[in-house]
């Protein structure tokens, strides 16, 4: 599926940190709530200059890519070596795409500037159908393995390639 017109993936950079906040937020917002309880969506936007720091630091990793659509962010893919299991190339640590945009291509694209065919792993909140419908048209599987987190329970999603 083509790009829609005037959106561009480009890797973040450092100046993205407080419109990446933004979106990160957002993001969870149009994504978690009726999953997550409301008050943990309300605390995430509480100190929005930690985060804006946080964010800071993970851009300096030159993991991150992002969606714009003229000159406003629109989504974003993290992803990276993979450690935890050993046998894969990249795990998957964040993919999310503003609401308005779900469905028009955006995330696949997201999605292969950063995993591509190789083999990964990612967490995904267990519940979030959409999330786990999109990777498992993307050849990820549940597999088995499961943790609790204060947002909620996650379940990890396995692609290998031979």
């Amino acid at each position: 599926m083509p790009l829609p017109t005037a959106v561009g993936i480009r890797r973040a950079e450092p100046a993205d940190a407080e419109e990446l906040t933004r979106l990160h937020l957002d993001c969870w917002d149009d994504a978690y709530t009726g999953l997550v309880p409301q008050e943990i969506l309300d605390a995430r936007r509480e100190d929005v200059p930690a985060r804006v720091a946080r964010w800071r630091e993970i851009l300096a990793t030159g993991h991150t890519s992002v969606a714009e659509h003229e000159t406003r962010l629109i989504g974003f893919v993290n992803a990276a070596p993979g450690t935890e299991l050993p046998d894969l190339e990249i795990q998957l640590y964040a993919l999310y795409v503003r609401a308005a945009w779900w469905g028009t291509g955006v995330g696949h694209a997201l999605f292969t500037t950063a995993v591509g065919e190789r083999s990964a792993c990612l967490w995904v909140l267990e519940g979030n159908e959409r999330a786990i419908r999109f990777y498992e048209r993307q050849g990820f599987r549940l597999d088995g393995a499961g943790n609790d987190e204060e947002e909620g329970r996650h379940v990890r999603m396995v692609r290998e390639r031979s």
